[in-house]
């Protein structure tokens, strides 16, 4: 039974350990298959079996451990919210501000304006600090301890309850010093509460520069989002009424003035017009549309007023599809993150077992006073520790990664084509429709002796007529060129890698392969029939050969430069195709590949394919019905946007427009954002590597250097703004 996945957006998770736990708690679920959680779009994917799991007891569970969940049933717009949260966060950050400049200055004016220093380190200075520092934690610091500390008691630790512990810890210290000095050493009391305020208020910080970054990453579906118009006006009984587009029904008639937007897909009814459909397929000329002609959501109408009738409404539009395509790849799970969950998941419990260890170590080595320098070890452990920037490090690239492919046209459907492209060694192409233009003509025909020409060709017509294959077309234009109309054609049928077959004018036709012709049939054809990487097919009449055409398609323009361009790359590029050797061979030797295998069935494509990757990844570029199974068999399936539904389906990767330029830039892309995620990964791991031991006070016997908590908590909002920035110069590539 196929699992059905289930999207929901998570609110309250702020590293990544929230992730981990949010997905174990989800995955324990009975019923569920697998859950994964994305902090970056702050959404969960949940794939569950059978009908006995309920989205809204999934929804329950999940706010009930202190992350509200919310279905998503089509694709929305964060934008709204994500405004909100920035506002949000903003109005807290500077509050915190305002109150703690004056804790601030009190702790540090002593030391730079001596006279000031009784009053500052007096009961009075530290009676409005303690008044100033209390505010900031239960006012603009409030949630770190709403869900840290419930987080503390459950056993489920994260980033709040490591600031909560640290600024807490330091808050509790200094009111003790202040309230009853005399529980304390006299030489440990001192107050830190300039330490607890401006940790708060710099983690702020950080989480406001973070949301302000982590909002220009969601660009792409904003874009996408932005070319659904809100209504749509509907012929209903007789009148033209303005109707949201939420109301369309399939069936309706719908109204597009001149320079409108269409809101649903559907089939042009009356009128005639040009429509711009550079965001679909990145064409920049507009499209003629005229009665029976496709019309796409989003896409524009030109001078001409049109009727259409909606065959597509709602989550079936390609518009939509498309930006639900998107939104599920910047919610991609790419492989290396299990890596990164696995360590995270056990980061909290171990920082805050090595924090302990610290204050241990410096009240039994440390010098006098050694209880204060044991609180500010302690606490710098605790702060600087938080794996904000390990959970951020790979969703954060995936996102703007694929967000900017999509603003190219190129669609990635998983995460594992993300991750997999990037290490291909090879790419095969396709030839009819992906390396040529998918617009032949029929360029000859010969018969074999008893036959006529126009015959031969009316029978051919009248079958291919009932194809949609672009050689097919070709004979039919040829046919409709010389005044030939079509015969009644019954029994039609495709034979997938061979060719068709019909009743025409009760006669037996049979078109296709020469493999595909009666068996020991022969038909010696004129020396430069095929030449020149003219595709060559046969057509037998009740059973006879009766002769063979001749198709050319020419090469398109950009193939020669897009494999110039791979092979820059270091990669290899084969045309596997079912066509006739000689004419793969010459359009090989056009667009310069080396590798070519022709002649092959479907089937043997993905053979063919196997063969190439000799032990290495490689993937695969078409369009067709007869492509599908070398899209599935590839560890990369790249379709031609403007080919068929059923290729589509199968591939990994999408290309909008038939723009083979923009194979190069999906290898280009995926390259980008696995180098980008690794940097992400090293600066994370590496930050936590280097500054955990400084902030437990290794530098201490050697130079007398402690990391104060306040730099331990601006450097740990800085990795996270890190991360964030340095995901966002992917929307470059």
């Amino acid at each position: 039974m196929t699992a059905q996945v289930l999207r929901f957006e998570i609110d309250g998770m702020s590293c990544a350990s929230c992730v981990g736990r949010v997905e174990r708690l989800l995955g324990e679920v009975d019923g569920v298959v697998s859950a994964h959680v994305n902090l970056a779009t702050k959404t969960a994917d949940v794939a569950v079996s059978g009908g006995g799991v309920a989205a809204d007891g999934l929804a329950t569970l999940a706010t009930q451990a202190g992350y509200p969940a919310t279905l998503m049933t089509t694709p929305t717009d964060r934008a709204d919210k994500a405004a909100a949260a920035i506002r949000n966060i903003r109005r807290k950050f500077w509050i915190a501000t305002i109150l703690t400049i004056p804790v601030t200055a009190l702790a540090m004016g002593g030391h730079i304006f001596p006279a000031l220093r009784d009053f500052a380190d007096g009961a009075t200075g530290w009676t409005i600090q303690f008044v100033l520092t209390t505010l900031v934690l239960l006012w603009p610091g409030a949630d770190f301890y709403r869900k840290g500390i419930p987080g503390l008691f459950r056993g489920a630790l994260d980033m709040n309850t490591l600031v909560a512990i640290g600024t807490f810890a330091a808050w509790l210290f200094s009111t003790i010093a202040l309230f009853i000095p005399q529980v304390l050493p006299p030489a440990a009391v001192g107050v830190y509460f300039e330490a607890a305020a401006v940790i708060v208020t710099l983690i702020l910080l950080g989480r406001y520069m973070e949301e302000r970054a982590k909002g220009r990453t969601g660009d792409a579906v904003r874009k996408l989002i932005g070319l659904r118009p809100k209504t749509a006006i509907v012929m209903r009984d007789g009148q033209d009424v303005s109707l949201p587009i939420g109301q369309i029904v399939v069936g309706d008639q719908i109204i597009v003035k001149p320079g409108g937007q269409f809101a649903v897909d559907g089939v042009v009814q009356s009128g005639s017009s040009a429509v711009d459909e550079a965001m679909l397929t990145g064409e920049p000329l507009p499209v003629a549309k005229a009665k029976g002609a496709q019309v796409s959501a989003g896409t524009i109408n030109g001078n001409g007023a049109l009727v259409i009738a909606a065959t597509h409404v709602g989550a079936d539009t390609a518009l939509a599809q498309i930006i639900q395509m998107v939104q599920d790849a910047q919610g991609a799970r790419l492989p290396i993150q299990d890596l990164v969950n696995r360590v995270t998941g056990l980061f909290a419990p171990v920082v805050l077992l090595l924090a302990v260890l610290t204050v241990l170590v410096w009240l039994v080595l440390g010098p006098d006073p050694a209880l204060g320098l044991a609180l500010v070890a302690g606490v710098s452990v605790l702060i600087v520790a938080c794996p904000c920037a390990m959970g951020l490090a790979t969703p954060m690239s995936i996102m703007v990664g694929t967000g900017r492919a999509a603003e190219q046209g190129i669609l990635f459907r998983g995460g594992d084509a993300l991750q997999n492209l990037q290490a291909v060694d090879a790419i095969a192409f396709d030839k009819t429709g992906t390396l040529t233009e998918g617009r032949p003509t029929l360029t000859g025909l010969q018969t074999a002796d008893g036959f006529d020409a126009d015959t031969v060709l009316t029978l051919a017509a009248s079958l291919e007529a009932q194809s949609e294959h672009p050689i097919a077309q070709a004979v039919v234009m040829a046919a409709a060129d010389k005044g030939i109309d079509p015969l009644a054609v019954s029994d039609f049928a495709a034979v997938t890698g061979m060719g068709i077959t019909g009743q025409v004018g009760g006669q037996s036709v049979r078109i296709g392969a020469e493999r595909f012709m009666p068996e020991g049939a022969a038909l010696t054809l004129d020396a430069a029939f095929d030449a020149g990487g003219r595709s060559v097919f046969y057509i037998a009449i009740d059973g006879v050969l009766a002769g063979a055409l001749a198709v050319s398609d020419p090469v398109r323009a950009d193939a020669a430069g897009m494999v110039s361009a791979l092979k820059s790359m270091g990669l290899r590029v084969a045309l596997i195709t079912g066509d006739t050797q000689s004419a793969a061979d010459a359009l090989a030797e056009k667009v310069g590949i080396n590798d070519v295998v022709a002649g092959v069935l479907p089937a043997g494509k993905s053979d063919a394919l196997g063969r190439l990757a000799a032990g290495g990844k490689v993937a695969f570029v078409g369009d067709g019905i007869n492509d599908a199974p070398a899209l599935a068999k590839a560890d990369v399936g790249i379709a031609i946007g403007t080919g068929t539904d059923v290729a589509i389906e199968a591939a990994d990767v999408v290309l909008m427009a038939h723009d083979l330029m923009a194979v190069t830039r999906a290898v280009q892309i995926s390259r980008a954002t696995l180098r980008n995620i690794k940097q992400n990964l090293f600066w994370a791991f590496a930050y936590n590597a280097a500054l955990i031991p400084v902030a437990a006070g290794l530098l201490h016997p050697v130079w007398g250097v402690l990391l104060s908590p306040m730099l331990a908590a601006g450097a740990m909002a800085l990795s996270s703004v890190f991360v964030v920035t340095n995901a966002l110069r992917l929307r470059r590539a």
